[in-house]
C-alpha cells in the first residue's frame, strides 16, 4: 500500500510517522520545501530500527512520485495564526489546494483523496470539483477530530473514562459545528442527565473554539497531534476495509435535504472510500443548527 502526503508541515510529517511506525503503508512526503521534507524523512527513518519497522518514507517535490498511490492526503496550506478564523484562510489555501488537486488528477487518478487543509469543508468541495473524482473518493477530516475534542472535555469535567462517552459532531469543521447532544451518552446515560445545561453549553463552546485555543497557546502553527490521529484513523478504515462509521466531510446529493455541498456527516468507510452516507434522526434544534452550518459553508465556497 502507498500513501502520499501533500505537505510536510507538522500535520503531514506527524501523519507520516504514524503510518510508517504502525506498519500501515509506505509513504511519499511531498512539499515544495524539498529540503524540509528530506530532513523530516531522514529523521523518521533514523528511528526505524529503534521502533522496529521496515517501512519507507520518501521525500520529494515532484508530483510524479505520487503515482499509483492508494490514498493521497492533502495537508498543504498556510496554518492559522492567532486570531485568524479558518474562513480567513480560504483565499490563500484555495490556490494551493487547487494546484495540488490538478496534479493528483494527473498522477494518481485512482486514489482516494483525504482533505485536511482549512477551511476544511470549502476546500473539500473544491477538491471534489477540481479532481472530478467520484464523491466516494474525495472527503475531508472533520467531525472525527471535533468529536474527540468534545469527548476529552466532557471526560475531564465529569472525571470519567473517555471510552465511556458516545457522541458525534456534524456540520462544518468550524465555528458552526453541531454537537449532536440528543445522541450523546455518558456510561449509557443521556448527557443532559449527568451534566447541567450551563456546563454543557460551556463545553460545547470550548469544543468549537478548541482549534483557535490551541493556535493561541502555540503562538505559531496549529494543532497537529490530534488532526494527524484523526486522518490515521480514516486511513486505517480504508486500508483495512473496516466499514467503520466516521464523521467526514462528504459531498451530499440530497442527503439531509442538501445538495452540492461538502459537510460533516456520518459515513461508512471502507476500501472504496465512502460506502454509505448515514442520515441521523436529529432533534429540531439540531436540524436548524445543521442548516445554519451548511449555509456558512456555502458562503465560504462563494468566496473561492
Amino acid at each position: 500500500m502507498k500513501v502520499s502526503i501533500i505537505g510536510a508541515g507538522n500535520v503531514g510529517a506527524t501523519l507520516g510517522m504514524r503510518i510508517i511506525e504502525n506498519d500501515t503503508a509506505d509513504v511519499v512526503l511531498l512539499d515544495i520545501a524539498k529540503n524540509m521534507a528530506i530532513g523530516k524523512s531522514f529523521d523518521l527513518l533514523d528511528a526505524a530500527s529503534i521502533i522496529g519497522h521496515e517501512r519507507y518514507i520518501k521525500s520529494t517535490d515532484d508530483y510524479k512520485d505520487i503515482k499509483e498511490s492508494d490514498i493521497v492526503v492533502v495537508t498543504a496550506g498556510v496554518p492559522r495564526k492567532p486570531g485568524m478564523t479558518r474562513e480567513e484562510l480560504v483565499s490563500i489555501n484555495a490556490r494551493i489546494v487547487k494546484g495540488a488537486c490538478v496534479k493528483i488528477k494527473s498522477y494518481a487518478p485512482q486514489a482516494i483523496v483525504i482533505m485536511v487543509t482549512n477551511p476544511l469543508d470549502a476546500l473539500t468541495y473544491l477538491a471534489y470539483k477540481v479532481t472530478g473524482f467520484e464523491r466516494r473518493r474525495v472527503f475531508g477530516m472533520a467531525g472525527l477530530l471535533d468529536a474527540s475534542r468534545f469527548v476529552n472535555l466532557i471526560a475531564h469535567e465529569l472525571k470519567v473514562p473517555r471510552s465511556s462517552i458516545e457522541t458525534c459532531i456534524l456540520g462544518s469543521h468550524g465555528d458552526t459545528m453541531v454537537p449532536v447532544i440528543s445522541k450523546t451518552r455518558v456510561g449509557g446515560k443521556d448527557i443532559t442527565k449527568v451534566l447541567p445545561k450551563d456546563k454543557l453549553d460551556l463545553i460545547v463552546k470550548r469544543t468549537r473554539d478548541r482549534g483557535a485555543e490551541i493556535v493561541s497557546l502555540l503562538g505559531s502553527g496549529s494543532a497537529y497531534y490530534s488532526p494527524s490521529a484523526a486522518v490515521f484513523k480514516m486511513i486505517g478504515a480504508i486500508l483495512k476495509d473496516s466499514g467503520d462509521v466516521l464523521v467526514v466531510s462528504a459531498n451530499l446529493e440530497g442527503e439531509y435535504g442538501l445538495e452540492d455541498i461538502s459537510i460533516g456527516v456520518p459515513c461508512k468507510i471502507g476500501k472504496a472510500g465512502i460506502e454509505k452516507i448515514i442520515e441521523l434522526d436529529l432533534a429540531p434544534d439540531e436540524k436548524s443548527a445543521f442548516k445554519k452550518s451548511a449555509q456558512a459553508i456555502k458562503d465560504s465556497v462563494k468566496s473561492l
